[in-house]
């Protein structure tokens, strides 16, 4: 979807996708080189107008890396509210959340989730979508020069791996439904 705001100091909602996966005991983070920008991030894009957050990070994650929903777990802190017995939809909390400015002269309000798997994507990446992508252990991360980094993604990303990722609880992906609940 194309930039909703494009005025200065305008703000779009985006959603992105911390994913780690462990091989050889040793965990590992997917990053995919932006097309425009030629550096490594995470997964993500804009939330449709037709979504919200969550159901815009898994719509993300399997469009950009080829994972689907249920290959993955969610990382959340621990004693966090599971479920409501109401009407509405409880969203999983976001490891991350940041604003950035984007090169159009905006900014990004972006709502990054913890993903742990043990398997590699069981599709590609969706056509258009950039194919250049790595899998980095926390080492390998912080050897990346900052014009292949963000520094902003280097810090989440290392607090993500020096805290959540020891502290937080693995979740099964259902524990959050996507389906939008019923209206009064």
């Amino acid at each position: 979807m194309a930039h909703i705001h494009t005025q200065s100091g305008q703000h779009d909602f985006t959603a992105s996708a911390m994913i780690v996966r462990t091989e050889n005991d040793v965990q590992k983070v997917l990053l995919i080189r932006h097309k425009k920008y030629g550096r490594y991030i995470q997964p993500g894009g804009h939330v449709e107008l037709h979504e919200n957050l969550w159901q815009a990070v898994l719509h993300e994650v399997l469009e950009e890396t080829g994972y689907e929903a249920q290959q993955l777990c969610i990382m959340q802190p621990k004693d966090s509210l599971r479920a409501l017995n109401g009407i509405g939809m409880l969203h999983p909390i976001p490891a991350f959340v940041n604003t950035h400015p984007v090169p159009t002269n905006h900014n990004h309000t972006d709502s990054m989730y913890l993903f742990v798997s043990d398997q590699f994507p069981a599709q590609k990446p969706g056509d258009g979508e950039s194919q250049d992508f790595v899998w980095v252990d926390q080492a390998e991360l912080n050897e990346l020069p900052e014009s292949e980094l963000f520094s902003d993604t280097r810090d989440m990303f290392n607090h993500a791996f020096d805290k959540y990722l020891a502290t937080w609880d693995k979740l099964d992906i259902a524990t959050f439904s996507v389906e939008n609940p019923d209206v009064l």
